[in-house]
């Protein structure tokens, strides 16, 4: 999958709780919380659909990839540029003065123990 600018993400994140969706309406919905004017969907429209992320079928916008997929080659992304793909050492990072509840802890927990090889 390409590279997912951050202007696609939000655009994104409209069509999929709104998917699928009439592109007038989706103009409607971007102007509205994006303050995008028609021009602009229409373009993000297209940069999406040679992506192969959206497509367009007689006007009904629909994704092609799960907000799922997506936030996930975003993670592994930035695993890659900021750790090298060393998880520990993200982790590290991530969590240092940083305090988290019970329910986090135990989430992680359970995170790990499905990720660990046998």
């Amino acid at each position: 999958m390409e590279k997912i600018f951050e202007s696609e993400y939000r655009f994104l994140s409209i069509l999929w709780e709104n998917e699928p969706v009439a592109s007038p309406k989706l103009v409607e919905l971007c102007n509205e919380q994006l303050g995008w004017k028609k021009s602009t969907t229409y373009t993000v429209i297209k940069k999406l659909i040679d992506k192969n992320i959206v497509q367009n079928d007689n006007t009904i916008v629909s994704a092609l990839v799960s907000k799922e997929e997506v936030d996930r080659q975003e993670s592994e992304e930035l695993l890659q540029r900021a750790n090298q793909g060393n998880v520990p050492a993200f982790l590290a990072a991530f969590l240092k003065d940083r305090k988290l509840s019970k329910s986090d802890v135990e989430r992680i927990r359970q995170l790990i123990d499905e990720a660990e090889e046998d």
